[in-house]
């Protein structure tokens, strides 16, 4: 079949239709001019590479020569992904809520030539079931609505497109904001958590970094509420079939209440965020089991969604040649005999009990592996050492692990989203400043790969990515950069580079967070406080987006209130901190209310709140006395290793330094010195790590 107009974009999910009889436009104004040249309504489909139903509806509709005729008879068909235009996404599911309440993709909406939303849904089978109408009995009734009803259709686009085109602002201002709304949000966590299972919410059940590490950061702050909810709902997570237990690695989200059955994809955004959750977890409590799982989620990053320039990739897909989890599942057979093949026969009784393998299965029998016993249990009830079981354990692992990379295996989604990128610098920078503090060789040397997998990462978006006036373009596919970028490209790559010159103190990145955090100022500012989701010369749509909820990823409102902030420790600049408290205006108290669909204005809230400590260190970074003041820096008072309200900068030469916490700095007697300042006011300089340390802790 002849490729229709898609053929010549870079997304997979595009490319992926390229074969389509349907006659696909890519969004653009070439696609809205021949609606209106041809009087037709326009069918909008938006979706995703790793999206399973999208591939369904691909499948069933999509591929099929008869809708095909008729979509291309009585319609303009534009395809848009998701994850390449978020600002289209977002006026549309909007668009798509408000008619039927809820939203998800394969997201299906029809529009007047001129991009007014009338009528929409999600997925439509191909045949009528479960309550749904078959696809060609939807656009056989808007074409008869088209034609015969015409005023009532142009009436009802009129009326969703000012639905869409209001501006949202959940508040009048913050007046008094302080602790006490963060220990309401708390409380509003605590009450709705699922005891049993961890986390929030029944099935599906969705990961939520942000909302953890917001607990992380309040347990910091003594609430003793917020350690036990973090803590079990990473404990769960860590045992169940959402995380692969031999790649590393989170899938999207469980499809059950209790973590066991993953919807399979596993996207760049959730792996990035949920590795900085337990790398902070760890850095917090000092348990082993959170590292591991993170250092496991950052390598399974590494290896397999980095691309060869060093940015990684968007995603895996759910499906394996149209079958939803084929390449991750087993039988008890066939884990027997991958373990006899390997010489592991007395691992096997191990393996069992560990990871839930029975002959019948724990899902449409076949097995998805879990972690149902711990070390010490199997330990004790094998007559074992513990070290015996994590030996024998971790080769099976490895050979069960090698076995499946010989099956069949999901596509991957290789272009590179410029947010989602910011979001995994920031987990690679943390973890390379935060593994050197334990002084343990091993993690020291991982602490020097993820600085430079980050580091080579940086350096590739911001010369690929990177436009002249400071902005970051949306996406990178085939030696191509395409798509302005979203609020969110520029705040969640800000955040990733500030992150990564606090790892290492390379002041080339704090000047591009900089000069990013410039653009969105100039940009995406709206005059009545906050930002838009669009800069100012963006494509014009039917209505300018601004999503202030977190979704799976953070509201690009709530990141930048966090850049801001950030900046407002590292410069003193009052325009920072002015830019943040006008975003957080926009939200008010609500997300006390509503935390997970606001955590990440909840994280903001409590920067706002503080105190923030700044820490400037005068001293050659290669110099081992600097290094110990840094180390005590980062690792606080008491063992306290994770200090989530501070910043840190260090730099031998203060005088030609571009960030103004150094500048005007000095070197007592010649020695590496640290200043620790609150709003710029510092206190006495202190040459001495254990002296560093009791300021700290004061």
């Amino acid at each position: 079949m002849p490729a229709n107009r898609l053929a010549g974009e870079t997304s997979p999910y595009l490319l992926q239709h390229a074969g389509n009889p349907v006659d696909w436009y890519p969004w653009g104004p070439e696609a809205l001019a021949r609606a209106r040249e041809l009087d037709r309504p326009v069918f909008l489909s938006i979706g995703y590479a790793a999206c399973h139903w999208c591939h369904v509806m691909e499948r069933e509709s999509f591929e099929d020569p008869a809708t095909a005729s008729f979509l291309n008879e009585h319609f303009v068909a534009i395809k848009v992904d998701r994850e390449e235009r978020p600002d289209v996404d977002a006026v549309y599911m909007d668009a798509v809520q408000a008619l039927t309440g809820s939203g998800g993709w394969p997201m299906s909406v029809f529009l007047a030539p001129d991009g007014r939303p009338f009528y929409g849904g999600t997925y439509f089978p191909n045949e009528r079931r479960h309550g749904m109408p078959a696809f060609l009995d939807v656009l056989a009734g808007v074409v008869d609505a088209w034609r015969e009803r015409r005023t009532e259709v142009e009436a009802s686009a009129t009326s969703l497109t000012a639905h869409v085109a209001r501006r949202v602002r959940l508040a009048d201002g913050v007046a008094g904001l302080d602790a006490r709304l963060l220990d309401a949000a708390v409380g509003a966590l605590e009450s709705g958590f699922d005891a049993v299972n961890g986390g929030w919410g029944s099935a599906p059940k969705f990961p939520q970094p942000m909302t953890i590490d917001f607990l992380l950061r309040r347990a910091t702050a003594g609430d003793a509420r917020a350690l036990p909810l973090a803590r079990r709902a990473l404990d769960r997570m860590a045992d169940g079939g959402i995380f692969d237990q031999l790649a590393g690695g989170f899938a999207r989200y469980a499809t059950d209440a209790a973590w066991l059955v993953p919807h399979f994809e596993k996207m760049l955004y959730d792996n990035a965020q949920l590795a900085r959750a337990y790398l902070h977890a760890w850095a917090l409590t000092g348990e082993p089991a959170y590292l591991r799982v993170a250092t496991a989620t950052l390598d399974f990053v590494a290896r397999e969604m980095t691309l060869p320039d060093g940015v990684f990739a968007a995603s895996f897909d759910a499906d394996t040649d149209g079958e939803e989890g084929a390449t991750y599942t087993w039988t008890a057979d066939e884990v027997r005999a991958v373990l006899a093949d390997a010489g592991l026969v007395e691992a096997w009784p191990l393996v069992e009990e560990a990871y839930d393998v029975t002959p019948a299965g724990n899902w449409e029998g076949r097995v998805i592996l879990r972690r149902v016993a711990s070390d010490a249990g199997l330990a004790e009830r094998h007559g074992l050492p513990p070290g015996d079981v994590a030996e024998l354990l971790g080769r099976a692992r490895g050979a069960l692990l090698a076995a499946r990379d010989r099956r069949r295996q999901p596509a991957r989604d290789d272009k590179a989203i410029a947010g989602w990128n910011g979001l995994a610098l920031g987990a690679f920078a943390d973890a390379a400043a935060l593994l050197v503090l334990e002084g343990d060789p091993t993690l020291d040397a991982d602490a020097a790969r993820y600085r430079a997998i980050a580091e080579r990462a940086a350096g590739r978006l911001v010369a690929v990515l990177r436009t002249p006036d400071g902005r970051f373009l949306r996406s990178w596919k085939d030696g191509r950069a395409r798509h302005a970028g979203t609020l969110e490209d520029q705040a969640c790559m800000a955040d990733g580079l500030l992150a990564l010159y606090e790892a290492t103190a390379d002041e080339r990145w704090f000047t591009v967070a900089s000069e990013t955090a410039a653009a969105i100022l100039a940009r995406f500012g709206d005059p009545a406080g906050g930002f838009f989701d669009t800069a100012d010369d963006a494509e014009s749509l039917v209505a300018r987006p601004r999503s202030l909820q977190d979704n799976a990823v953070p509201s690009g409102g709530a990141m930048t209130a966090c850049v801001f902030l950030r900046l407002a420790a590292l410069t003193g600049e009052r325009g920072h901190a002015a830019a943040a408290e006008a975003a957080l205006a926009v939200v008010g108290v609500v997300p006390a209310d509503h935390p997970t669909a606001f955590a990440q204005w909840l994280v903001a809230m409590d920067w706002q709140v503080g105190p923030v400590d700044e820490v400037a260190i005068v001293g050659d970074p290669a110099d081992p006395r600097t290094g110990r003041l840094a180390a005590v820096a980062r690792g606080g008072a008491d063992h306290l290793r994770w200090r989530p309200r501070q910043v840190i900068v260090v730099g031998p030469d203060v005088a030609a330094s571009v960030v103004p916490l150094l500048q005007g700095r000095f070197a007592l007697r010649g020695q590496p010195t640290a200043f620790v300042c609150r709003d710029f006011a510092c206190r006495q300089p202190v040459t001495e790590p254990e002296a560093l340390a009791a300021i700290l802790a004061e």
